[in-house]
């Protein structure tokens, strides 16, 4: 598939195919309608035919090639197949280009420090599981990496120890490179309420931007209604991605944590 792919990969070849398509042709006929000289034309067929896609059919002094429709074929099929994926995945298009629509607003306006200092979010879902469930996942380490960063990211580091004063930690990692943020937990009280601030870290280790965060845990006829409240504190210009971010990657994080504590079994302390 690759190499069918590749010999079509080039405009002449690709017109040599769309004339052979009608009818057989020999390599004369073929030179003229392309406007190339004979041995490139030649050429061209030596490569089509390498691959499956033509066959020669000597008739006296001519040569004659005609197109084979079955790679051809299996291509459409393949190419199907990929258009359905991308329909598939059609969601996490959308959610870079908003990041992107983000990026672009936010650039307009983070122009000095402290610049998205006040500014507030919400989130709320309801989620197949008891309040307590729920609470391990936000508490117990293991847990907490399995939904904690995006999708295409790997949580290397976490920690959100449910007490006064415990620590937050979120490490994590993808193709482009590694990431810190740290915190403290200024309230908890289980299964219902956890407060915390967690900051992200530069490269240096200083403050990009800090996130108060405010969440609470009630029973719902379905199972646990969260809502998660975040106020942005102490930004910094370069915290700019972040902050157009937060949106969307939260959005993301809760369905993963969602979907998470809809597949698993529920533990209960001890077991």
């Amino acid at each position: 598939m690759d190499g069918i792919a590749s010999a079509l990969g080039d405009a002449a070849r690709w017109r040599v195919v769309e004339l052979l398509a009608e009818r057989p042709r020999s390599v004369g006929e073929l030179a003229e309608l392309t406007g190339l000289r004979q041995p490139q034309t030649t050429k061209h067929l030596q490569t089509l035919a390498r691959v499956g896609l033509v066959t020669v059919f000597p008739l006296g002094q001519r040569r004659v090639y005609a197109l084979e429709p079955a790679p051809l074929t299996a291509l459409s099929l393949r190419l199907r197949e990929l258009a359905g994926t991308a329909d598939a995945h059609a969601g996490d298009r959308d959610v870079i280009a908003r990041y992107r629509a983000a990026i672009e607003a936010e650039s307009a306006v983070a122009d000095r420090e402290r610049w998205a200092d006040g500014r507030t979010f919400s989130f709320e879902r309801v989620l197949a599981a008891p309040p307590d469930a729920v609470w391990r996942h936000w508490t117990d380490a293991e847990l907490l990496a399995s939904w904690w960063v995006p999708p295409s990211m790997t949580v290397t580091d976490c920690a959100l120890e449910p007490r006064a004063g415990g620590r937050v930690v979120l490490d994590y990692r993808d193709a482009e490179g590694r990431y810190h943020s740290a915190g403290r937990v200024r309230a908890a009280r289980e299964p219902e309420h956890l407060v915390f601030d967690l900051s992200v870290l530069d490269g240096a280790g200083a403050v990009s931007f800090t996130g108060h965060y405010d969440l609470d845990l009630t029973a719902a006829p379905e199972g646990t209604r969260l809502r998660l409240g975040l106020r942005v504190t102490g930004t910094t210009v370069d915290a700019m991605p972040y902050i157009a971010g937060i949106e969307t990657g939260w959005s993301q994080v809760l369905d993963n944590l969602a979907d998470t504590v809809g597949r698993r079994p529920t533990r209960r302390p001890g077991d």
